[in-house]
Formats: C-alpha cells, structure tokens, sequence
C-alpha cells in the first residue's frame, strides 16, 4: 500500500484510538491522531500525510472547512460520520468517498485504497 501516514480527526478519543488500531492492523505505519480542526491544521504545517480520515461531526464544527486545507496541502482524504447520507455535505465535497461508523477493518481499507487508486 502506498499510503503510508494517517492523519485521523476525530474528536471521540476512543473512536480515534480505535481507527488508529485498524490503520496499523493495515499495514500503516504513522497515524497521527487530531481531536479537533485547531489540532489537525498544526499537524498539517509540521508535517506531510498521505491521506486523512474526517469525522464529519465535531461537536459544534464540522471537518468540511478543514477538507480545504488538506486539499491545498495535497492531503487525499474521505469522511467519516454516524450519520450515513442523512448529513448535508457542501457541494464541493459531495463526491470525496465516505464511510459510516461503527467503521471496520474492511471499511477503511476500501476508503485507502479507493484514495490510493484516485492518486495514480
């Protein structure tokens, strides 16, 4: 696999430790772990990534704001949400891939690989 560092944001701890988990059961082998967008925009200047899972809903923000920095940096990314399709995503970012929670081993891989294929 050729992604090789994570960035998750996630603003549950252990949703994030979870994903974490799954990532390096994967074959990954840095993941940075961000709780909220202040968090993750510092990881972003320090440092680069290949991809980066959003949790959609952050208490009172959402990710779709950060979604732009990443892609000024580069950074493929997909979301994830506890919503399914019921959230509204802005138009822009309708099409970037997406997962549901509770998300799996399977869930992610498919999301990284769909992100590495798109990268060819």
């Amino acid at each position: 696999m050729s992604i090789k560092r994570v960035l998750v944001l996630e603003d549950n701890f252990i949703i994030a430790m979870e994903a974490e988990d799954i990532l390096k059961s994967i074959g990954i082998d840095h993941v940075e772990i961000a709780v909220n967008i202040a968090e993750a925009q510092a990881l972003i200047e320090k440092q680069s990534f290949d991809f980066a899972f959003l949790d959609v809903n952050l208490g009172s923000q959402t990710s779709f704001d950060f979604a732009g920095s990443l892609i000024e940096h580069g950074v493929a990314f997909g979301f994830v949400s506890g919503y399914g399709d019921d959230f509204t995503f802005p138009a822009t970012l309708r099409d970037i891939s997406r997962i549901t929670k509770p998300f799996n081993e399977s869930s992610m891989a498919g999301l990284l690989a769909t992100a590495s294929a798109s990268r060819l």
